[in-house]
């Protein structure tokens, strides 16, 4: 079986969120590169829904107004070839008129069953926004009574899982060189962290949790970076708890021999298509770590880089991998060493315009992922061993996938460096 050869996809824009005053939407949609993606999956076509605003993959896909009022159902349907068809509400018929293909109305709901049967005659198997068993619940946008109705049609219903990978998680080379550009200016803050936290503590000065926060971001809006919460600190035992939020009043302060974890994250915030940098280090202050602390961390390096080495194997051999392949990869050296009960989150996620992205994520834990690791897209590789009550460790790395061509294999980089040993603030 061989990497999916994506179609040119049309360069995007998506909302981001930065502000209520930045606001960016997709330039359109690419009709002939949904239609040869369809064809690449052998489905017979792509069946789109929503009512109020449940599918925002849709609107993002398809280019529309995610702010636009939606009060009625309305279905856009792309075969894998030939011209699309709309199915809209008569007192909303306007809802997809900025779409290419023909329209049709209804007003009550038997009109809109049998229109809808209508549009889809011809079609066997579908992709909609649905997941069997809610096993991907990122993209199970469509209730389980539409799925039915178009079951009892006589159609075969199949995840737009893979589909939405393709559309929503593959990077153009402008956004891979944001992503790389984040890299270098996050690397460098979080630089300037553990060194304020070492100056810190060693001229006896309280630092807390909390004001490194404030501190990483200060540096990060001087370094043109943006994010939408967070970053984190985690002093002792805090660094046991995968999504400890410091805040003012509950912050810890760090003091000479402490366990500290660094979470952070940022994009490029003067680019609504910027891709995110998110990455995860540890160290001890002013002390070298205790055997217990050096086990745990060589364990999750030793996963994180089983986890690295077997996307890299497949991109370089021309074989598809799934994100549940890279979690097993990782999971299993944690397994092995004894420590299997105390990783307690899937190893990655996807990176795009959103930092938790709607790509393959690297987990055959919290959900069995299937989705392939596409070239040309980004994720975390981050596993963790987490003892409550004492410390945790973290390690976590991005990775970006390149396609192969006539002159070059595949390959799978690690996109900023790699923390081998516990740092020593």
């Amino acid at each position: 079986m061989r990497l999916l050869q994506l179609p040119p996809i049309a360069p995007k824009t998506i909302h981001t969120g930065h502000s209520a005053t930045v606001k960016a939407k997709i330039m359109c949609m690419n009709l002939n590169a949904i239609q040869s993606a369809l064809r690449e999956h052998k489905l017979d076509g792509w069946l789109f829904y929503d009512h109020h605003h449940r599918d925002p993959i849709a609107y993002r896909i398809l280019g529309l107004d995610e702010d636009s009022f939606v009060s009625r159902r309305w279905f856009y349907f792309i075969p894998a070839d030939g011209e699309p068809r709309k199915l809209v509400h008569r007192i909303e018929s306007g809802k997809l008129d900025s779409l290419p293909g023909t329209k049709d109305a209804y007003s009550s709901w038997q009109e809109l069953e049998n229109k809808l049967e209508a549009m889809l005659d011809g079609a066997a198997t579908i992709a909609m926004q649905y997941s069997p068993r809610n096993a991907i619940m990122y993209v199970a946008m469509v209730d389980a009574g539409t799925v039915e109705l178009i079951r009892s049609m006589g159609k075969k219903v199949i995840s737009s899982a893979d589909l939405v990978s393709v559309f929503e998680a593959v990077l153009t080379d402008h956004q891979i060189a944001t992503h790389f550009e984040a890299q270098r200016r996050l690397d460098a803050v979080l630089a300037s962290g553990w060194k304020q936290i070492g100056e810190s503590v060693r001229s006896n000065t309280p630092i807390t949790e909390f004001d490194v926060v404030e501190f990483l971001k200060q540096e990060m809006e001087k370094s043109g970076l943006w994010t939408d919460h967070g970053p984190n600190c985690s002093a002792g035992p805090n660094s046991a708890d995968s999504h400890y939020e410091p805040t003012r009043e509950t912050s810890r302060v760090i003091r000479t021999g402490d366990f500290i974890l660094i979470d952070i994250w940022a994009k490029l915030a003067n680019d609504p298509t910027a891709i995110w940098y998110d990455i995860t280090w540890t160290g001890v202050v002013g002390r070298d770590p205790t055997t217990r602390e050096q086990l745990i961390f060589n364990t999750v390096r030793d996963a994180r880089d089983a986890a690295i080495e077997a996307i890299q194997r497949a991109y370089v051999q021309g074989r598809p991998i799934a994100g549940w392949q890279a979690d097993d990869a990782a999971r299993a050296v944690i397994r092995d060493a004894g420590f299997g009960d105390f990783f307690t989150h899937r190893t990655g996620h996807n990176i795009e315009v959103s930092l938790h992205g709607n790509g393959a994520h690297l987990d055959n834990l919290e959900t069995h992922d299937e989705r392939l690791l596409l070239p040309n897209t980004c994720f975390s590789v981050e596993p963790g061993i987490y003892f409550p009550g004492e410390f945790g460790i973290r390690s976590e790395v991005n990775m970006i996938t390149r396609p192969s061509s006539p002159e070059h294999a595949g390959s799978a980089i690690v996109t900023g460096p790699i923390q081998r040993e516990l740092l020593r603030i």
